[in-house]
This record gives structure tokens, sequence and C-alpha cells, in this order.
């Protein structure tokens, strides 16, 4: 049983095997040099302190060798992106066929748009959570443009029932039985960036496939922090970037899966470019495009090796760790957070992430009655680093490899002076 002070956070912190991985990240500091209480891994990832030694590595030996560092480098530059792609594909559950490292986020969404958003006259409308994030919606409403389809017509919204703020398959369900025919393409995001809710991704997959629809999702939220699955999901495609809880650095990378069943299929659309072509001939200048099979096939450019050098100092803390670990650990301290802000009251604090820890990650979304910014911003000035979204949501994700029990009970106790304060 769960206790509202600071003794048992610290035993919880005692008792926890993943609580020295803290020291492996660089914590926050306010100007007095005390850490802060960094909340934001759902926005942006502490940087692991192997990071600078991996792209010191890189530098160096640009420095040192110059072009012959594609091939002679201590880590050949060649084929760099092969480096990442088992840790990768053990992080959001795939086959290491069926993912890749490449470009950014939205650019892969479009990327895997061009291949699997196929539509026809009679069947052209796509489907997105109502409250998705931004660059998801104008990304599928600049695609059903680009086909010459209307951009808000043609856009299919899963929305919350009224009063509510989480997606309910049933209403999915009904969308799909009264237009699946004309639907081409569902994109949902796998973790609702707002609400924390986690979809079930081969329920969702399932029921579009039902009715003749490809299914891809955004993993922005969910790469790092649950378990995706995404091989047995059966989604035909997903992206996710590597800067939130894969902790890479700013603007870094992003992930791409594309299903097995798709590994071979020559007859898919897509951009093309010299790094999705047979690396044995790839420098044979002037051979006919032969296409990579699987996920490396969707690949355009040489990769850039400093961002993927900051990606890999990431990953090789994950490959140690195991997303089983994390994710045991994730729903103990979250599930502690949960505890600690009931203590504060349901009829000032709501929760509007799901409360079944199956159904979401590490974030909780928080409402507090009659609520503006000035809470969050007494938060920062009280050494919390959270993320504030509008109309009155503080988004809170206690990351299990750098956060701690002790962070989840300062947080809350910080609050709720705060909240005494005001009153």
């Amino acid at each position: 049983m769960h206790k509202a002070t600071l003794d048992y956070a610290k035993k919880q912190d005692e008792l926890d095997e993943l609580s020295n991985y803290r020291n492996l990240f660089h914590i926050p500091k306010d100007k007095h040099g005390n850490e802060l209480i960094y909340m934001t891994g759902n926005s942006l990832g502490l940087q692991p302190k192997q990071t600078k030694a991996y792209i010191n590595q890189e530098l160096e030996d640009w420095a040192n060798l110059g072009v012959e560092g594609h091939t002679e480098a201590k880590n050949p530059w060649l084929p760099y992106h092969e480096f990442l792609t088992e840790s990768m594909a053990n992080i959001v559950g795939a086959k290491p066929i069926e993912v890749i490292t490449m470009n950014t986020l939205t650019a892969n969404l479009h990327f895997m748009m061009v291949s699997f958003y196929k539509p026809t006259k009679s069947r052209y409308k796509i489907i997105i959570e109502s409250d998705a994030f931004p660059s998801d919606k104008y990304a599928v409403e600049s695609q059903l443009r680009h086909h010459g389809f209307d951009d808000k017509e043609d856009l299919i919204l899963w929305k919350p029932r009224k009063n509510g703020a989480l997606l309910h398959y049933d209403d999915l369900e009904a969308i799909l039985k009264k237009h699946g025919n004309e639907v081409a393409l569902i994109m949902i995001g796998g973790v609702n960036y707002y609400t924390g809710q986690y979809f079930d991704l081969k329920h969702i997959t399932q029921l579009g496939h039902k009715h003749g629809c490809t299914v891809g999702f955004d993993c922005a939220h969910g790469a790092g922090n649950v378990a995706l699955n995404l091989h047995d999901s059966g989604a035909d495609f997903a992206v996710w970037c590597t800067y939130k809880y894969l902790n890479s650095g700013p603007g870094s990378l992003a992930g791409c899966f594309v299903h097995e069943k798709h590994a071979y299929r020559k007859d898919l659309n897509r951009f093309t470019g010299w790094w999705s072509h047979n690396k044995q001939t790839r420098f044979n200048m002037r051979q006919e495009f032969d296409l990579l099979p699987g996920a490396e096939g969707w690949q355009l450019s040489n990769p850039p090796i400093l961002s993927m050098a900051a990606i890999k100092a990431s990953l090789d803390i994950f490959n140690e760790v195991g997303i089983k670990k994390l994710t045991n650990k994730s729903k103990k301290l979250t599930g502690y957070f949960e505890f600690l802000l009931k203590q504060l009251g349901e009829d000032v604090i709501k929760i509007i992430t799901p409360q079944n820890p199956k159904e979401r990650g590490c974030q909780l979304s928080i409402q507090v009655l009659n609520a503006n910014k000035a809470l969050h911003n007494n938060l920062t000035k009280a050494g919390i680093i959270s993320d504030w979204r509008e109309p009155d949501v503080i988004r809170c994700a206690p990351t299990p490899l750098y956060n701690s029990f002790q962070d989840v009970y300062h947080i809350v106790d910080k609050l709720k002076d705060i909240l005494n304060k005001k009153n």
C-alpha cells in the first residue's frame, strides 16, 4: 500500500533496480546549483552523459581521417544507421528489417503517406483523432489537398464523447461502419500527446483492415515510453521521433516502421534516393535503381552521423536496460504519482489520462480546478520543469530512466503548497 511520505518515496528508490541509471544523465540545475525536478521527458529527453563522447568520437575521426572515415572510422559511417537498427527494433517491438532511422518525424509521415495513402475516386478519406498533434493534422490535410480532395470534408475526426477527453473504440467502429468504404487511411497518434491515452494499436489495425483501410501510427509519445509491439499490431507503418523518451537531442533524427508484409513489395509507390538502392552497387554510379528490401528501402540520403551518434549513445542505455524493465518501473512510478495527486482531493485535481496502466505510459495530464497558466509558472519557480498545454492542462511525465520516486513526491508536495497559498 502506498504512503504519502518522503520516507516511503526514499524506500522505493532504494528498492528500485534502475535507480542508478539516473546518474548516467545530466539533470538540469537552477542558478544556485540545485537539481531541478524534470518532468518533461515527453517533450525533450535529458542528455546522457556519454553523448558528448559518442559525438566527439565522430568529430575526431572526421578530423583525422576525412573522407576515409566512411570506411575507416571506429564506427564506419557508411553502415552507421545499421548500428542503431536492432536496438531501435527492440524498443518498438519490431523486426530489424521493419525499422529504419532517418529524416525527421513529419517528413517520415509524408514519406509513408506517399506509399500508403493511395486514394481512389471512391476511397479517399482519412481518419485521425480530433485532438491529434497539430503537425500530424497539418500533414494529413496537406496530403488530402495534394491529391485534390477537401482537407476539411474528407478528413474524419475520431472525437471524444461530450464532456470527456478520452476516445472510445466503439465510436471508431461506428465511424468505420458508416464511412469504411470511403476511408483510404487511418492515421492515429499511438499515445495521444495531450491526454496521454495509449491506444490499442492492434485493435485499431484490425478494425481498419477489416474495412479495407491502410493503418499507420505516429508513435512520437510511445517510443521508449510504452511497449508498442509494432510488428504484432499488424500496422502498415509507424513513425516516431527520438528526442523525447529516446533522449537523442533537440530536433534529432526520427524512426520509421514498415511492416514485414511490405518488405519486398516493389509495386508500392515511393520517393527514392541512392540510400534506398542496393548497397553492393550503390557506388557504381551508373546502375539502374535496385530497391533495397524492408524499411531501408524508404531511405533517400546518406545519414547525418553526428545526430546518429547521439541516438546511439541513448540506445546503448536502452539496450542495457530493456523495454520490459523500463515499463515495469514506469507503471510503479506513475502509479505512485497518481496516488499522491489523488490525496490532494479529486474535487481539486482531475487526471484526464486513463487510470488503467495498460492504457497509458508514464505521462499524466492534470487539470486543476480554476487554474490557469499562473499555476504552471509557480511550479516552474518552485524548481519543477513541467509542461503547460492550453486551455488548462499540465503534463508531467516521470520518466523511468532518470526520474525517482522522490521526484514524484516533491512535485506533489510543492503543488500542494502552491494550492494552499492560493487558497
